[in-house]
């Protein structure tokens, strides 16, 4: 084990520390793309552009503006509104050139600038026309050209130069309209990163315990509370919150009792519904507290789940598909929910035992059995809000949306399930599985990923990797398998 690998372990809790193996396997985070950056990060459009002495640049947007009205006229704000005529892209150049008295403007007069208006479909032209026949500098020579741009903003700078050359100069700034915002993917990249293989490691060596067992594919999930001194605690501020008000209420003083156990559900709820649409607020929303003794404190986590694939426990593996509420994420989200209610001092009803039992959320590892047994380490908060889940493979649909109802804070998965999973956003090929006797109407696969990790029309969204490495091995199983 590497010296900076040792420095992680010390920081992890004793649970954690006595599951993971002896050598800890390296991989590299890949995080996941949008379906929005991979379909739409190149929409086109056609836009009216004109040409005019600096002098008059002003009357020309005011007049633009006033057609197209505020909103059209901002809805490229990505691209320059004046270029030079050395700035334009050389095919634009060119033909601007070799157009009428063009060739004089541009070797004749460098003080004229080319002038993009807005949209061509929100600015008539006739009314353009005679609004630019109002500006004396260009009266008598009114040009107006329509020029191909992108609708959307650059992802990166990379992407902006290329637009620039290919089509009008575009700005790049440092966002992105088409998924979570860069600087929250390198920041928070960079601290996954330190322990994701930890976790990573021990997710595949419980998938491999759960298919010796006969309990189901090799399938396994981890999940982890990552604690950051200074890093503002949502779950516990609404929680301090909600305790104020209470006590305020009914009592009509600043005088506060201490919350019972039994009123921490209504907390979570409260929480759930006030809960930011997405995590850039989440993640963005930081303090830092003054204090000493929380200056020095150093990052911890913990883990408060282990589960691994349990479809094929109490039943026949042959012809079958296994119990779908067995599946590896599944069992680790019901595993930290009997945490909390646990942590409630819920009386405790024994089930009458049953034949079949349909939810397999009860430990049947030794390793599931050891996390179970740990208490959970911020039971404040709503389900798996602000937690990270580890998984052999990309879950599929199913867990997905189940993942997303957690309110889980981030995912990374190794093994993709082009055929079934519900994270990634890539399309789906043809002839995936290669197997034509399992597919009898031909080959299979086609159609969009759906990348439920991260759409706009979901009211979740979290951040998502994939785990790449060389050095663990893998863990094959059907390409149909819905993990």
């Amino acid at each position: 084990m590497s010296d900076s690998m040792k420095e992680v372990v010390e920081t992890l809790d004793p649970v954690s520390r006595r599951l993971i193996p002896a050598n800890i396997d390296s991989g590299t985070l890949v995080p996941l793309k949008t379906t929005l950056e991979l379909r739409d990060n190149l929409s086109l459009g056609l836009a009216y552009i004109t040409r005019a002495p600096t002098r008059y640049t002003n009357d020309i947007v005011t007049i633009a503006r006033a057609l197209a009205g505020d909103d059209a006229a901002k809805n490229l704000p990505h691209l320059r509104r004046c270029s030079k005529p050395v700035d334009l892209p050389p095919h634009l150049k060119s033909q601007f050139m070799n157009e009428g008295n063009g060739r004089t403007i541009h070797t004749g007069k460098s003080n004229w600038l080319y002038i993009l208006l807005g949209p061509k479909d929100e600015l008539p032209y006739d009314e353009l026309l005679r609004g630019l026949a109002s500006v004396d500098g260009i009266r008598d020579d009114i040009f107006i050209g329509i020029v191909p741009v992108p609708l959307l903003a650059p992802t990166s700078q990379v992407q902006a130069n290329l637009w620039s050359q290919q089509f009008w100069q575009t700005v790049y700034r440092k966002n992105n309209p088409l998924g979570p915002h860069p600087s929250n993917i390198c920041r928070t990249t960079s601290v996954v990163s330190r322990d994701a293989s930890v976790w990573m490691t021990l997710a595949h060596q419980v998938a491999r315990k759960s298919r010796d067992a006969g309990l189901g594919e090799p399938i396994g999930a981890v999940i982890i509370k990552r604690t950051i001194p200074g890093k503002f605690d949502s779950a516990k501020n609404e929680a301090f919150k909600s305790e104020r008000s209470n006590s305020n209420v009914t009592q009509g003083s600043l005088a506060t009792t201490e919350a019972a156990p039994g009123d921490m559900p209504e907390t979570s709820t409260s929480h759930h519904s006030r809960e930011p649409r997405n995590n850039d607020t989440i993640e963005d929303a930081t303090g830092s507290d003054t204090s000493g003794p929380e200056q020095e404190a150093k990052e911890t986590t913990q883990i408060v789940a282990l589960a691994g694939d349990a479809r094929w426990y109490q039943q026949e593996k042959v012809g079958r598909t296994g119990n779908p509420m067995g599946h590896a994420a599944l069992r680790a989200i019901s595993m930290v929910a009997q945490k909390l209610v646990r942590t409630e001092n819920r009386a405790e009803n024994t089930p009458d035992i049953m034949e079949f039992e349909a939810f397999q959320d009860g430990p049947l590892l030794d390793h599931e059995q050891v996390v179970f047994d740990a208490e959970h380490p911020c039971p404040d908060g709503y389900l798996c809000h602000d937690l990270e889940l580890y998984l052999t493979h990309e879950p599929c649909v199913m867990c997905a949306m189940a993942i997303l109802h957690s309110r889980m804070g981030r995912i990374v998965f190794r093994h993709r399930m082009p055929l079934t999973g519900g994270m990634s956003s890539e399309d789906r090929g043809y002839d995936i599985c290669g197997n034509p006797t399992t597919c009898e109407s031909g080959p299979c696969g086609g159609g969009r990923g759906l990348g439920l990790h991260w759409r706009k029309e979901l009211n979740w969204s979290m951040l998502g990797w994939e785990w790449e490495t060389d050095t663990v091995e893998r863990l094959i199983v059907d390409p149909h398998l819905h993990a």
